[in-house]
């Protein structure tokens, strides 16, 4: 069997290990040997498992791999974000479940005092089509599968000083969901990297059937992409408001708590003169009524063909000076790698015919 269709190893669960460990004829506990051995010890080949035998890992050989591939490229800001790219095709190993595009993805390592935050993307792409998004004026060339997800995680320089992970790169996690929980069941779960699920965030654009599933099935923090609390606006801006219109997507997040274990947080980009009036913070603060949020106003980084201006410092400070008047905590997020063009798809958009 050639290199190009063998099997990663990484990104899979304890149940998937123990049928892999069934093929080569082990028992099931050396799926925890396995597992161990691929998050904790983070091998990097077979060879490396010397809890199993010898016959086992020729076996393994023949049909899997670990599935660890470095970036093929990164941008160092000034600030220390660094954006790694990473291929979703290699000679070893594909990382898409579905889609023919093989298009690079994209993570940024974000430090900052005593964290340090990794941005990973779950597709290669995205079919949301947000006019304001670099990634999504690329379009849709596949889900990246777990390992594609894990990879990223585990193959950055500073993959083992990492504190928190974030779903906000490349993709809606909501539409590749399957492969996004099986993720971070594999950075959450005891035999795997055995995080809190309060050090993992998952943004979407409010994808009702995906983010259900999250909800039910984690503990997570979660983020819902806003950006104006009016409909025709926001359809305007982003088109899957028709699909799942804010109000609807509030309306879930109602039946959810998140006062104790986790938190929900609502992503504002902030455009001169488009969305950060007055008339905007009142109506956002009644469009999230009954839901415990708090609000990220995030300065717009510019990208090739989208006129958007970003709004001023005293405009956003004024905006969320408002919502707290109204009650709603919000927060200004600093402003990281604009030198190293760090809007997600930028990099892997300068890179896609090279």
């Amino acid at each position: 069997m050639s290199d190009i269709t063998k099997i990663p190893l990484i990104g899979m669960t304890l149940a998937g290990l123990e049928e892999v460990a069934r093929e080569v004829n082990l028992r099931p506990f050396a799926a925890r040997q396995m597992a161990r051995r691929l998050y904790v010890g983070r091998v990097t080949s077979i060879a490396e498992m010397t809890e199993l035998p010898k016959s086992a890992r020729a076996a393994l050989e023949e049909k899997y791999t670990v599935g660890r591939t470095a970036p093929r490229l990164e941008s160092r800001s000034t600030d220390g974000t660094v954006k790694y790219l990473f291929a979703t095709r290699t000679p070893q190993v594909d990382y898409l479940t579905h889609g023919a595009g093989g298009r690079d993805v994209e993570a940024v390592y974000i430090p900052d005092k005593d964290r340090a935050t990794l941005c990973v993307s779950s597709q290669a792409g995205c079919r949301m089509g947000c006019r304001f998004c670099m990634t999504g004026k690329q379009g849709y060339h596949g889900d990246l599968s777990a390992a594609g997800i894990v990879n990223q995680i585990l193959s950055i320089p500073e993959s083992e000083t990492l504190t928190n992970i974030v779903f906000m790169g490349m993709g809606e996690p909501m539409d590749n969901a399957a492969q996004v929980l099986q993720a971070i069941e594999v950075l959450t779960a005891p035999w795997g990297l055995a995080w809190s699920p309060k050090r993992i965030t998952v943004s979407s654009i409010g994808k009702m059937d995906g983010l259900r599933r999250l909800l039910d099935e984690t503990k997570v923090h979660v983020a819902i992409s806003v950006h104006t609390p009016f409909p025709s606006e926001r359809e305007d801006l982003m088109p899957v408001e028709r699909a799942y219109p804010l109000q609807k997507v509030v309306e879930l997040l109602r039946d959810y708590d998140f006062a104790h274990q986790r938190r929900l947080s609502a992503e504002y980009i902030m455009w001169r003169g488009v969305n950060d009036d007055r008339r905007h913070a009142d109506a956002l603060a009644r469009a999230l009524k009954g839901v415990d949020c708090r609000v990220n106003l995030i300065r717009f980084h510019a990208i090739p063909g989208f006129e958007g201006q970003p709004s001023d410092r005293e405009t956003m400070e004024r905006f969320r000076d408002r919502l707290n008047e109204l009650g709603v905590t919000a927060t200004i997020r600093a402003s990281r790698g604009e030198d190293i063009e760090a809007a997600c798809g930028m990099l892997a958009g300068e890179n896609s015919d090279k």
